[in-house]
């Protein structure tokens, strides 16, 4: 069994941090990925129906100028993310499907709470106008407040789920 060596997190967390210091240097917006999810949903809806989106209070912000929403930064950023989760898994021989579960629990019922998880996550950044990498990382690295709350919320509300789901994994 080959076991590829992982990045050492000191490390990671750096380049993390520069990667955010660039972003804000030379966008002048810090990191998220939910908005790139948004901008993405919002250009199926003009594919499918585009005289909705253009009549619509809501869609039709994301089209001014006739630009397609899926030129917009965020969602380039989220190509880039898969793009490059995609890299590193083949250069590090790690780029195979896996299903990451406990023993205890089925495939189906795994992917079904990430699936819930995930809904229950972009609505939730969605209320709060932003994700873990744009409220929380983003926010903490300009020293908001909402930047700290929301990151203690998601490990709080992180460590008490897991009290409750732990029996999935152990």
């Amino acid at each position: 069994m080959n076991k590829s060596k992982y990045m050492n997190p000191y490390l990671a967390g750096l380049l993390l941090g520069l990667v955010l210091l660039a972003a804000m240097y030379l966008s002048r917006r810090g990191l998220g990925a939910s908005g790139g999810i948004k901008y993405a949903m919002v250009a199926m809806v003009g594919t499918v129906d585009k005289q909705h989106a253009m009549e619509s209070s809501y869609y039709s912000k994301y089209f001014e100028n006739g630009e397609n929403p899926l030129k917009n930064w965020l969602a380039l950023e989220v190509l880039g993310m898969v793009l490059g989760g995609f890299i590193s898994g083949a250069l590090s021989h790690r780029l195979k499907f896996k299903i990451e579960k406990s023993p205890k629990i089925s495939n189906v019922k795994r992917l079904t709470f990430a699936f819930v998880g995930g809904a229950f996550f972009v609505y939730g950044a969605q209320l709060a106008r932003g994700c873990t990498s744009g409220a929380a990382l983003s926010g903490m690295a300009v020293l908001s407040v909402a930047g700290f709350v929301t990151m203690m919320a998601i490990f709080g509300s992180a460590y008490i789920f897991a009290w409750f789901f732990r029996k999935l994994w152990i």
